[in-house]
Parts: structure tokens; sequence; C-alpha cells
């Protein structure tokens, strides 16, 4: 029983690894804040800026899923083509081999009691003394480095203690590839992180558990093992994150095929490469040489078909976008980025606009009850969802600005809200209740109704201004008046006077609502 303490270790290990990636992410994600999507912004230009801004956030933040979760924020956002999207992804793909390399020449060749130790007090300083969350948030980061390094110290030490207990699958033949490729997946399945499983392949090839072609191996499957994620991630999510989960796939796949028939002259290929940069003999930087490759291997790969590969992406997944009260960008995947969960929040919101200005122009005109029942029912759907969203975001980390474009957000969608709940009411009244009125009050009733149509088709464009509403509000006054002088004259009975009143009233509600809306939305453009 001599392998239960360095298997102890190895659990314990593996566990401070996972704990401060998750850590060091979390909170490179959250300082970081608007500059990732200033870089992924930039992205739309070429395929280079899309693959150079997909590696360079992956470094940054070391999590290839925040930077596909962006990618989806910023297709869903209209900022990012699906084309650019795919290939930020690609490039998160050979971002995130960064792990290896600071495992290989980082965590295997220090004293990692001397760097880590004191890059876990240093965080935890920084937490305890926050002043603002920026702050919090890099010491979050440095803790949780300090504690991924702790992680790999243990994995080393017990992958050393278990080299003549734990055999990992070895051979060259098939079947002993295939066992170290599932071997691979698994590992990454079960802990959701490749970089886990990476690091797992580079201490276990380290400590003599692996050879290198087996350890390879490994790292194919780590690579296929997370596109077990993206599917998971794609059920029930946006059209656009079925897409790029099928990229993420289709890029994973292909590539791991393709360097599983070339595998054993990859390998040939990479040590003598390693000898001509004179990097370290040993099995931890040959790993980290060869995942960086095999990566590039797929970029290369995915260069001719791209375009192909877009086309033929765009046109699937479409079912669930036909429906308009099916929220579009409302996707659980942009939770992990509460910036752009909120962008998400905003676009949504938008949709909920343009559905709440409709209604109001149908109730103008008269329109028949069920087409306003209808965008009633979808108003209210996409409120419910809006709410349902909301409720899964507050229970994210978020920076103080974060939280003050949320209200922003959250009272923009009541202004829509009570403009939609106006026009239903008004429906009953703005233009049927003209048929028993009087000549002149239904003159200026239909004024009122012209003053809102333009008022509504302008708020529409962008192009309303004080001076639409109050030519708006200008026509209710006559129109009201008018109304009043008829009953009192006797030209109208009360009680459909009453009701057409009611129905301006609601009206002139409904005018104000949206054109707050729009100037929010204006003040935020």
């Amino acid at each position: 029983m001599d392998w239960i303490p360095a298997l102890s270790t190895l659990a314990g290990g593996l566990g401070l690894f996972l704990l401060g990636m998750a850590m060091m992410t979390d909170g490179l994600k959250l300082a970081a804040g608007r500059a990732l999507e200033r870089i992924l912004a930039g992205a739309t230009r070429t395929r280079w800026h899309a693959l150079g801004s997909g590696i360079l956030v992956t470094a940054l933040v070391q999590s290839s899923s925040v930077v596909t979760v962006a990618a989806i924020g910023f297709v869903n956002a209209g900022l990012l083509g699906l084309g650019g999207a795919l290939w930020v992804l690609f490039g998160a793909n050979v971002g995130t081999t960064m792990t290896g390399w600071i495992v290989a020449f980082v965590g295997l060749k220090f004293k990692i009691e001397a760097l880590a130790l004191p890059l876990v007090g240093l965080g935890a300083v920084l937490r305890l003394t926050d002043s603002g969350h920026r702050r919090a948030a890099i010491g979050t980061a440095l803790a949780g480095f300090g504690l991924l390094f702790l992680g790999i110290a243990l994995m080393q030490q017990s992958f050393t203690g278990l080299g003549d207990q734990l055999k990992l699958p070895q051979g060259v033949g098939p079947l002993a590839v295939l066992a170290q490729v599932s071997t691979g997946a698994l590992l990454t399945v079960l802990m959701q992180s490749s970089s886990a499983s990476m690091t797992v392949a580079i201490t276990a090839a380290q400590g003599g558990l692996l050879t290198p072609e087996g350890a390879a191996a490994v790292v194919i499957g780590a690579n296929v093992g997370t596109t077990a994620k993206a599917i998971l991630a794609a059920i029930g999510a946006t059209s656009n994150a079925r897409r790029a989960a099928a990229a993420h796939v289709v890029f994973n796949v292909l590539t791991a095929g393709v360097a599983l028939l070339l595998l054993p002259w990859l390998i040939a290929a990479i040590g003598a490469l390693r000898d001509w940069l004179e990097l370290s003999a040993d099995p931890a930087a040959q790993l980290a040489l060869f995942h960086t490759i095999f990566n590039v291997l797929g970029v290369l790969l995915m260069w001719p078909v791209s375009d192909a590969l877009t086309r033929w992406l765009g046109k699937r997944f479409r079912q669930g976008d036909e429906d308009e009260a099916t929220p579009r960008h409302l996707d659980d995947n942009v939770l992990a980025v509460p910036t752009l969960a909120i962008d998400a929040l905003a676009l949504e919101v938008g949709r909920l606009g343009t559905v709440s200005r409709r209604m109001v122009l149908r109730a103008l005109r008269g329109e028949p009850v069920a087409m306003l029942e209808r965008d009633a029912r979808v108003a209210s759907q996409l409120s419910s969802a809006i709410e349902r969203f909301v409720e899964r975001v507050n229970r994210a980390t978020m920076s103080n600005a974060s939280s003050a474009q949320l209200a922003r957000v959250l009272r923009l969608q009541r202004y829509h809200e009570a403009a939609a709940e106006q026009a239903e009411q008004a429906a009953a009244g703005v233009p049927g209740a003209a048929a028993h009125a009087p000549e002149s009050a239904r003159s200026q009733m239909n004024a009122f109704r012209s003053a809102a149509e333009i008022l509504v088709s302008e708020l529409d464009t962008g192009r309303a201004d004080a001076g639409s509403l109050q030519q708006a509000e200008d026509a209710y006054q006559r129109a009201k008046a008018a109304l009043l002088s008829a009953g009192a004259a006797g030209g109208i009975g009360m009680t459909p006077m009453e009701e057409a009143l009611r129905s301006l009233s609601a009206m002139r509600r409904a005018l104000q609502q949206a054109f707050k809306a729009a100037g929010m939305q204006a003040a935020d453009a």
C-alpha cells in the first residue's frame, strides 16, 4: 500500500492546480475588464488580426473557454462576423499552449516554494487591502498563479513516488495510442480543463511514467476532450453559440486525426527542432513544443477551408432564431464574462424595444387586435427571458462599472415594458373613439395620431429629438381639449369621452416611455 500516500499527494496537487487555474483565470478576466473586448473588437479586419487576437487574449487570461465565450458574445453583438470569430477560436487553441511552456520552464525548473508561496501571500494581501475591484482581481490572479505552481510541484512529487506502482498506457501500436488518446480526453472531460490534462501529461512524462510519444498522444486526447464542453455548452444555446461550438469541434477533431497519422514523424521532427533551438532535452520541453506545433498544424489545416466552413455553418442552426419570442443573445456561455453578459442583455432589451414600438404603431393605426396581442406575447416572453438571465448574471462577480451598466439596462427594459403596456391600454380607443366624436374633436385626435406616428418612426431610425416629442404633446393637449369641449356641449357621451381620454392618455405615456428609452440608448452609444 506504499502507493496510497503518493496517490493522495497526486489528488491534492491536482486539486491545487485546478483551484489555482480557476482563480487565476477569474482574476485576470475581471482585471482585464473591457480590455478583453477592445482587443477582440480589433479582430474584425482580417483573419490574421482575428488569429492574433485569439492567441494574445488566451495567453493573457490563460483560458481558451473565456476567449470562446467572448467571441460568441461579439458575434451575437454583430461586432464580429462568424468568419472572424472562427479565427479567434483557432487562435485561442494556439494561445492555450502557453500553459505548457509555463509548466515546462517555470513549474518544473525552479524551487516552487521560492516562487509560489510569495505569490499566494502577495495575492492575499491585495485582496484583503482592496480599495477597488481591480486590485482585488489582480490579487486573486496572483494567488491563483501561486497555487497553480504548488499543484505542479505536488504532482511532480507524486509521479516520482508512483513510478513503480502506477502504469499508464504505454506502447506505440494502434490500441496503445488509442488508450493514450482516450486517457487524455477522459482527463479533460473529468477535470473540465485541457490545461490540467496537459500538466498531468508533462509531469507524468517527466516522472518516467509516459514515453514522449505516449505523452503526445495524451495531449492530443486532451484537445479532443475539450470538444465535450463545447458540445454541452451548445445545447439550448443561440445559433451563433452552436456555430462556434461546431467550429471548435471541427478544428480539434480534424487536427487530432492528422496529428495521430503523423505522430511518429512529428515526434522525430520535434526532437530535431528542439535540438536546433537548443531547448532542454527533458520530456517537458518536448511536450510543450509538440503542443504548440500540434495546434499551429491545426491552423494551417483550417486556413484553406475556413471560408467554406464559415458558409456551411452560416446555413446551419437557424430554426431557433425564426421565432421572434426566442432570445437571440441571451446565451449562458457569456455569463462567464460579466461585461459580455450585460452587452448581451442590452441587445436583447433592444429587441424588446423594437417590439414595444411596433405595438405603439399598431395601436395608433387601429390594426387588428390579434396582431397587437401577438406582439404582446412576444414582449412578455422576451421580458421573462431577460429577467431569468438577469437573475443568473447577478450571481457573477462584476465590477462597479458593470453593475452601473446593468442598472441602466434594467431601467431601459422597464421603459420598453411600460411603453408596451400603455400601447395595449391605448389600443381600445385612439382610432375607435374618433367615430363617436364630432368633426372638430375627430380632427384633433387624427392630428395627434399623425404626430405620434411621426415620433415613433423617428424613434425607430434614431432621429427623434425633444421637438418631435413636444409636437406630439401639443397635439395631445389639443385633442384632449377638443374632447372635453365636445363632452361639455353634448357632442359626445360621457362614457365614450372618458374612454377616448383614457386611450389618449395611455398613448401619451407610451410615447414618453419610448422617448426616454431612445434617449438612454443615444447617451450610451
